[in-house]
């Protein structure tokens, strides 16, 4: 019989796995020191950092830190202990909850203790044996993961094409007709690797012909989309058409934790049948109280004028790339991918290059995160970047687009990735 560590241990690691030990702390699990920020440290060297998903700058507001800070020292982050339903409730995370529920303007909303395992437990709960499951073929991890607990059918449908979303939720809502079940579509509101949108007003316009639900996972949309941040469908005002409304907390609120907001039934539903919440530590009082908040400055002329400053530097850094000839796909949030032809030895190479040379910090993206042949340099604005930081920034991908083309990165030697 075969031992499951023997097996685990002359594994490759796989696509990513396999140079675990030439990329860790570099590439992989790399090491941000000093303060949250667009300039941190990394390798000993200051670096101008696009890879924070601080959108609006509020993880070192004054007024946040002050609430973390006091939060902690009065409860500590013990309290309270046990799951919400046993005895880690309190008024504040129920006043949490009914702010979350005005904000998004629907009857009801539940407190995640953690958003990706909330997540999880959500699709879990809301769907049974007989139910049919239709969602974005690029539908984040998190997402995947709760689609993969649903014993019933389940379909995908090529990345935001209303086309063949149509004709998926036809065969869906036949099956599910005919079992007595119902139908969830699953989509995103922005998607995180490549700044797209979800075709929200598309999707809820397809009500008209078919029967179905729709939840959508918003964590790069909430606080940020929208004229009062409410996200992506605020953004293409289909609040009403939105059933299920979730939201993670380490975008725009610099935090942890998540939510989900939808009608009161629901919401009572689901705060009977979370499995990750119903049996797992409520979130610690001090979370509790600086995400009380974060929603406050979020919901308020502060939070305007935060994403005024993260859209004023998203659109300069985009239409920079966009003027040098780079390929930003169908980025229209916050999140700039700069997509570049190439293998996992140019991105090695181009990545120690931006950041031993240039001082310049992003997270790099290869296969089979996205498909063979394509690098993305992934740029995450946020309020606390400057006009000169993009002005730097582009300055430098200038001259890393000429080496490239001049043939400077090619070759298959990746030794370059051990870094001492």
């Amino acid at each position: 019989m075969l031992d499951i560590f023997d097996r685990i241990e002359k594994d490759s690691g796989g696509p990513i796995g396999q140079y675990f030990d030439q990329a860790y702390g570099y590439y992989f699990f790399p090491r941000l020191e000093g303060e949250l920020g667009p300039h941190m440290i990394f390798n000993g060297k200051e670096v101008l950092n696009w890879s924070l998903n601080n959108y609006l700058g509020l993880a070192n507001h004054p007024e946040v830190r002050k609430a973390d800070a006091e939060g902690a020292a009065q409860y500590g982050l013990a309290y309270p202990m046990g799951a919400r339903t046993m005895s880690g409730n309190s008024r504040l995370h129920e006043k949490l909850e009914q702010m979350f529920a005005k904000f998004e303007k629907k009857e009801d909303a539940f407190l995640f203790n953690f958003g990706y395992q909330g997540i999880v437990s959500t699709i879990d709960a809301l769907t049974a044996r007989h139910d049919v499951i239709v969602y974005d073929a690029e539908c984040h991890a998190c997402l995947l993961d709760g689609i993969r607990l649903h014993i019933g059918s389940k379909y995908k449908y090529r990345h935001n094409n209303i086309a063949d979303c149509d004709k998926v939720l036809a065969r869906a809502c036949a099956e599910a007709d005919a079992n007595g079940g119902g139908v969830l579509l699953i989509t995103e509101g922005v998607y995180g690797m490549t700044g797209a949108l979800g075709k929200l007003d598309e999707i809820v316009a397809l009500k008209k012909k078919h029967k179905f639900r729709i939840l959508i996972d918003d964590a790069h949309g909430f606080g940020l989309l929208g004229p009062h941040g409410r996200g992506t469908s605020e953004h293409f005002d289909v609040m009403d058409g939105i059933d299920i409304y979730i939201a993670a907390f380490a975008k725009s609120m610099a935090s942890i934790g998540g939510f989900v907001a939808g009608p009161k039934a629901i919401i009572k539903y689901l705060k009977s049948n979370l499995r990750s919440q119903m049996y797992a530590k409520s979130m610690p009082m001090p979370f509790v109280i600086g995400n009380i908040k974060r929603m406050e400055l979020i919901d308020s002329p502060v939070g305007d004028e935060q994403r005024r400053k993260c859209w004023e530097i998203t659109r300069a850094i985009q239409k920079g790339f966009v003027d040098m000839g780079f390929d930003i796909g169908e980025a229209e949030a916050c999140v700039t991918p700069v997509m570049i032809k190439g293998g996992v030895s140019q991105a090695t190479k181009m990545a120690m290059d931006l950041r031993e040379n240039y001082k310049v910090f992003c997270s790099v993206v290869v296969y089979p995160v996205i498909p063979k042949g394509m690098v993305i340099f992934r740029i995450v604005s946020t309020a606390a970047h400057t006009m000169e930081d993009v002005e730097y920034t582009l300055n430098a991908f200038k001259e890393i687009k000429a080496k490239l083309d001049a043939g400077v990165y090619d070759g298959d030697d990746v030794a370059a990735m051990t870094i001492k």
